[in-house]
């Protein structure tokens, strides 16, 4: 009887050895990372949010902006309004407008990119606002608000797959 337990014991030992963590030393960051950054909506996921068409209040839709420093520059994130190929897309100016924290309408740039500033590169949070203006076109409307990839010389602001667009249904 004392030998199956024998036995056992010395199995266990032997696979608690093979199974024992080996202590690394990592690197704290690798240097072509170290002006990388990340923004996502919160909560993290692509998930659709549907309003209604009569809803006065700004919608807001939060965002995480990941970073680890400090830095001399300001991070810029870029989103879009995307139209998905859907029979009734939303109209930006006729469904919905993007607008900032008071309410007053946003320009997209010459390539219709909107975009949130950082200063300093610092993790935060921001919102994108969007003001619905009632269309009484009936139906429910479509549209995508999508962050995209910037990069520029001194840094990258990049995007999750999980967490880039929020699509919104206008009914």
């Amino acid at each position: 009887m004392k030998r199956p337990n024998i036995f056992l014991i010395l199995l266990l030992l032997c696979g608690g050895l093979f199974s024992a963590c080996e202590d690394k030393s990592y690197p704290a960051g690798l240097a072509e990372y170290e002006h990388h950054y990340y923004i996502v909506y919160v909560p993290n996921n692509n998930s659709a949010v549907t309003v209604s068409k009569a809803q006065t209040g700004l919608l807001k839709l939060p965002v995480q902006f990941y970073s680890s420093f400090t830095r001399t520059y300001d991070a810029v994130a870029n989103y879009a309004v995307v139209t998905p190929n859907v029979a009734n897309p939303a109209v930006p100016g006729v469904d919905f407008q993007i607008v900032d924290r008071q309410g007053n309408t946003l320009q997209p740039d010459s390539q219709g990119k909107y975009s949130l500033l950082f200063p300093q590169a610092r993790k935060a949070t921001d919102t994108v606002y969007v003001k619905l203006l009632n269309n009484p076109a009936p139906g429910r409307r479509i549209v995508e608000i999508n962050f995209e990839d910037h990069i520029t010389p001194d840094y990258r602001v990049d995007i999750f797959s999980t967490a880039f667009k929020r699509t919104l249904n206008i009914d």
